[in-house]
Parts: structure tokens; sequence; C-alpha cells
């Protein structure tokens, strides 16, 4: 008997299934639902590119999420356990790549965490009273190019997340995501209604909602489906891990369409909140990371109440973070519990350390290492697009190709029981064929 399975009675489950939808949006929605999802609207076309995110998400990310939860439901066990468990030996290399996308991914977004701690102090300070773009910039430049102030924020960023996995899956992650998304819908209600107040919000309105069929080219539909895509948290071993801890009487394709709704939801809202602000105050609604940590500052200077306004968002932004970095943080532990029956606490402690040291050379890419570069990136970049643009990808055609090809009458019975609904036989083709080539597509572009 090996020792994933010694530990299987021991390793938690959830306590609800509001709880693990909760868990499971908190992990798709982060720091992109705030700035990158308003971004890619205004730039590719508004009305219509959010009605191409809304049909894919409902169909390739339902069916993926679904896909992934599943796996993890039927093995009871994390990334590589549900690999080797279901598909073979052969198949433990997925899961190994799965998760180690999600360590590279928390090196490097526990560093921009840290950045939302940060101005979340210095907006309190009074340091980011200015509606200057070019002293904002240079606030900012600044800051990330300190050796070492960055990185207390990010050794804090990553202490906060550690402390909720540590907690467990109860009393850590569910509970603690319970509270993260309530409070993040309601921080982002409340800024929409600040903002709505101000004179000529409409056309921030028109800018998010109003079709602009001109845009829609073979560019802007790659764009579309990878946003759709990898907002779902898809590929990073996430998924599998939140479902290895679903019980059987938790019905996975309905908590998978749950989770796609809630998470588009909010990234709906986020466009609301913030494509009517920048319109109003002429601020470029294609300023991508600087629509966050230069511009909104400068938004926030020039409101009415903006001192109180602007903390709201901050904190808002350090809610998203870190809903997101807690269910990375997730699976690489989940990992060696399954695997090698470890204490949690202590691998929680050892991996976020690792995590740590990695993300110092991704902090130090923006000051004293930026000139170092591989393949043409610093650190920072190299990590973001290795992970994203390659591990992701790969990672969610082979969950697709198990799923359609190996795995497919346990996995049918598994969500249907022992009925054969028009919905579920369509989702085989869909799994074989539809969903690789697609996902294909989008691991070449981004290779381009």
């Amino acid at each position: 008997m090996d020792a994933g399975k010694n530990n299987q009675s021991t390793r938690g489950s959830w306590g609800s299934r509001i709880g693990f939808i909760l868990a499971a949006a908190g992990s798709a929605i982060g720091l992109g639902s705030i700035w990158k999802f308003p971004y890619m609207v205004a730039k590719n076309g508004g009305g219509i590119f959010l009605v191409l995110f809304l049909i894919i998400s409902a169909t390739l990310g339902v069916a993926l999420m679904t896909a992934e939860m599943t796996i993890g439901s039927l093995a009871q066990r994390g990334a590589v356990g549900a690999y080797e468990r279901l598909g073979g030996k052969r198949w433990k290399i997925i899961g190994y790549l799965s998760v180690f996308c999600a360590f590279i991914l928390l090196s490097f977004y526990s560093v921009v965490g840290g950045w939302t701690i940060a101005y979340f102090f210095k907006f309190m300070q009074g340091s980011l009273a200015t509606s200057n773009a070019k002293e904002l910039t240079h606030i900012f430049e600044t800051f990330v190019a300190n050796p070492v102030e960055p990185l207390f924020y990010h050794a804090l960023f990553m202490a906060a997340t550690a402390c909720v996995i540590i907690a467990g899956i109860q009393k850590g992650i569910e509970r603690g995501c319970k509270y993260l998304m309530t409070m993040l819908f309601l921080l982002v209600l409340v800024l929409i209604g600040r903002v709505m107040t101000l004179p000529g919000a409409i056309n921030g309105i028109v800018l998010f909602l109003q079709p602009d069929f001109s845009k829609v080219t073979s560019a802007m539909l790659i764009d579309v489906t990878g946003l759709a895509f990898f907002s779902m948290s898809i590929g990073m071993a996430i998924m599998i891990a939140y479902g290895s801890y679903a019980g059987k009487d938790i019905p996975i394709h309905r908590t998978a369409l749950n989770v796609v709704c809630l998470t588009v939801g909010i990234s709906f809202l986020c466009g609301l909140m913030i494509l009517p602000a920048i319109t109003v105050f002429g601020i470029d609604p294609q300023a991508g990371p600087g629509l966050t940590f230069i511009s909104m500052p400068a938004i926030f200077e020039q409101m009415a109440g903006g001192t109180f306004f602007g903390l709201l968002f901050f904190f808002l932004l350090f809610i998203a973070a870190l809903s997101s970095s807690v269910s990375l943080l997730e699976p690489v532990t989940g990992f060696f519990v399954d695997e090698y029956n470890t204490s949690r606490t202590k691998t929680t402690i050892i991996v976020s350390i690792l995590m740590f040291i990695v993300g110092i050379g991704a902090s130090l890419s923006f000051g004293i290492w930026k000139d170092y570069t591989l393949f043409g990136k610093n650190l920072f970049d190299l990590l973001d697009f290795s992970s994203s643009n390659l591990m992701m990808p790969v990672s969610a055609i082979a969950a697709s190709l198990l799923v359609g090809w190996k795995i497919w009458p346990v996995f049918a019975k598994r969500l249907a029981g022992n009925g054969n609904p028009l919905w579920l036989r369509l989702m085989k083709p869909f799994f074989r064929y539809i969903a690789p080539a697609v996902i294909a597509i989008i691991l070449f572009q981004g290779l381009q």
C-alpha cells in the first residue's frame, strides 16, 4: 500500500458544495479579472468580444473545468496521483507538469500580490496623492526597481497564502474563500455604485457594451479564446486538486457551470467598475498593468471620497490576488501530502520558502537584474511565458484526451450515473477532437 492511500482518509474534503464553488471561483478570479478583462474588452471590440467570451466560457470553459474536477474526484488524488491512477504511469508526467506549472505561477504571481499590499499602505500613507500620471509612473517604477522593499511585501503575501493553506481544506481554503469571495463581490458593487455617479460614466458603459464588428479578426478570436480558457484556471492542477476533495454527492458538472458563471459575472462587474471611471478621466483603457498601479490612483485623487474608495480598491486587489494564490499553493502542497504522506504544515512552509526564493529573481528582474535575459525575456516574463503559453495548454490538452479516449465510461458514469443524456453524448467528441484542436491553436499562437 502506498503512502498516498494511507493518507487518503486524512487529506480533507469540502464541507459544502457552496464552499467548493466559492473556492474554485476564487482560484479563477484574480488580478486579471480587475485589469486584464476590461482592457481586453476595450481593445477588441467591446460588446462583440464580450459575447464571444461568454460563448466560449460556457462551452470550452465549462467542459474543461468539468473534466479536471472529475479527474480529481474519480481518483481522490492530486494531479500526479490522479493521472497515474486513471491513465497509467505514462500519464504521470502530465501531473508533474501541471504541479510544476502551479509552482512557477505562484512564484512570480506572489511578487505582484505583494505590490497590492504595498500600494494599499502607500495609499493609506498619502504617498500616491497625486493625479499626475508621470509622477505616479515614477513612483511605481522606483518601487518595483527597489531591490529590498518589494521583496518584503512578496514575503508578506506568501506568508498570508501559506497561513490559509496550513489551516486545511474546510477551516482554511473553504472558509477563507467564503469570506474572501463575499468581500470581493461586495467591494466591487460598492465601487460600481460610486463610479456610476461620475458625470460622463455612460461613455464608459458604451465602450464596454457597444459591439465593434470591425475588430472581429482571427487574432481577436485567439485573444478571446485564450482569455476565456486561462481565466478558468485550467491546466495548472488546481481544479484536479479541488475536485479530489469533492464527495460523490457533489454534482461536478453543475458545480463547474456555477463556477464559470460566477467567474464571468465578476469579470463583467469589474468591467463596469473600471471602464466608466477611466473614460471619465481620459485614461487609456489599454494601459494594462498601469491601469491598476498608475492610472487608478490618479482617478481616485480626482474623486470625492477618493481616499476611502482608493483603500477599498487596493484591498479588493489584495483579496483577488490572495484567492488565486491560495489555489496555486494547494496543488503543490497536496502533491507532497498525497504522494509522500508529509505534514501539511511543514510541507506548506517549505514549499512557500522555495516559491519565495524563485520569486526573488522575478522581483529583481524589474530592477538590478532587468538587463539579464534568456530567450529575449527577463526572468519574470520568462516564468510567465513558460507557464501560461506552454505548460497550461499542454496540461489542458492532456486532460481532454484522457477523458475522451481513456476513461470515458467511468467519467460519464460519475457525471450522469447510469443515464446517457444528450449533453453528455455531445461532450465525448468535444473532448476527443474539438477541445484539443482549439487549445492547440492557442498554444501555437502563443509561441509566435
